[in-house]
C-alpha cells in the first residue's frame, strides 16, 4: 500500500543541509570581511540577488529562495581561490542549473497540469531547493574536502579543488533529472518502466523515454561544461561529472520505479540520493584515477 504521508523526509533533507550551508556560508562570509571584503561582499550580493530574481519569477517561495541563497554563498565561498571572480566560482554551474529547470518546467505546463506533475505556480518548497543542490553543498564544505585528500582518494595538486568534482557531478545530476522529467513528459512518446521495460503513463514514477533521458544527459553536459570552464578544470572535471550526472539520473529512475512507487520515499529524498549517487560515482572515479587533473 502506497504511504502518502512522508512529509518528514523532506524535513529531515532540509535540517541535513541548510544549517550547515548557513554556519559555513557565515564563517567564510566573516573571514572574508576581515581579509577580502569585496570576495565576502560580492558573494553574498550576487547569492542574494539570485535568490531575489527566483523568488520575484515565482520559480521559488521566499523560503526556497532564502535557502536557494544560503547555499549558492557557501558554494561560491567553498570555490573560491586565488583572485575574486564570481565567473571562477561554483555561481556559474549553479545558474546553468536554475535557468535549464526553470526553462523546462514551464514547457508544456499545460500537458503537466493535466497530468497532475506540473510544478506549483507559487514555485518550488525549500526542501527542494535542498534536494536538489544539497549534496553539492556539503560535499564541498572544508571538512569534506579535508577527508578526500586524507583519505587518499586524490593525490597531488589538482584544479579546481578536488572535492568539486563531486560537487559538480550532484549538480550536472540535478539539471539532468528535472529536465528529463520536465521534457520527457511533453515530447516523448511511450514511457516505459525502467525496471521491466513495461509501457506505461507519462508522468509516473520511474518511467523513461528516449527523449526525456536524451535530454537529461545533455542538460548535464552542459553544467559540468560551465563548471569545467568556471573553475579551470578542463576535460577531466567534465568527463567525471558528466559521467557521475548520468549515473545518478538512472539511479533516479530506478529508485522512482521501487522505493517511491511502494511508498517508502518520497521525491526529496529520491532526488537527494540521486545526487548523491552522481556524487559517489564521480568519487569512484577520482578513486580508480588518482590523479584526473594531470596532463
Amino acid at each position: 500500500m502506497r504511504q502518502t504521508n512522508l512529509g518528514w523526509q523532506s524535513k529531515l533533507i532540509l535540517l541535513a543541509v541548510l544549517p550547515f550551508a548557513a554556519v559555513n556560508a557565515f564563517f567564510e562570509s566573516s573571514w572574508y570581511l576581515a581579509r577580502d571584503p569585496r570576495t565576502a561582499l560580492w558573494t553574498i550580493g550576487l547569492s542574494a540577488l539570485l535568490g531575489l530574481i527566483t523568488w520575484r519569477a515565482r520559480a521559488a517561495t521566499l523560503g526556497a529562495a532564502a535557502t536557494g541563497a544560503t547555499i549558492t554563498a557557501s558554494l561560491m565561498f567553498s570555490t573560491t581561490s586565488g583572485p575574486f571572480a564570481p565567473w571562477h566560482t561554483a555561481l556559474i554551474p549553479l545558474l546553468a542549473v536554475s535557468i535549464m529547470a526553470f526553462a523546462a518546467t514551464r514547457i508544456g505546463r499545460g500537458k503537466k497540469e493535466r497530468l497532475g506533475k506540473a510544478e506549483a505556480r507559487r514555485g518550488r518548497q525549500a526542501s527542494q531547493i535542498a534536494a536538489n543542490l544539497g549534496v553539492a553543498a556539503l560535499v564541498s564544505l572544508l571538512p569534506a574536502q579535508m577527508w578526500l585528500v586524507n583519505a587518499g582518494f586524490v593525490r597531488g595538486t589538482l584544479a579546481p579543488p578536488p572535492v568539486f568534482y563531486l560537487g559538480l557531478a550532484a549538480l550536472a545530476e540535478a539539471a539532468a533529472d528535472t529536465v528529463s522529467s520536465e521534457i520527457g513528459q511533453v515530447l516523448a512518446g511511450q514511457p516505459r518502466l525502467i525496471t521491466s521495460l513495461r509501457a506505461v503513463e507519462a508522468g509516473i514514477d520511474g518511467a523513461v523515454s528516449l527523449a526525456g533521458t536524451l535530454a537529461g544527459i545533455v542538460a548535464a553536459a552542459v553544467v559540468a561544461a560551465a563548471g569545467a570552464w568556471a573553475l579551470g578544470g578542463r576535460l577531466t572535471v567534465f568527463a567525471v561529472a558528466s559521467a557521475g550526472a548520468v549515473f545518478g539520473l538512472f539511479f533516479d529512475s530506478l529508485l522512482g520505479a521501487t522505493l517511491e512507487q511502494r511508498g517508502w520515499l518520497n521525491n526529496d529524498t529520491v532526488n537527494f540520493l540521486s545526487t548523491a549517487s552522481a556524487a559517489a560515482f564521480a568519487l569512484l572515479l577520482l578513486a580508480l584515477a588518482p590523479r584526473p587533473g594531470v596532463g
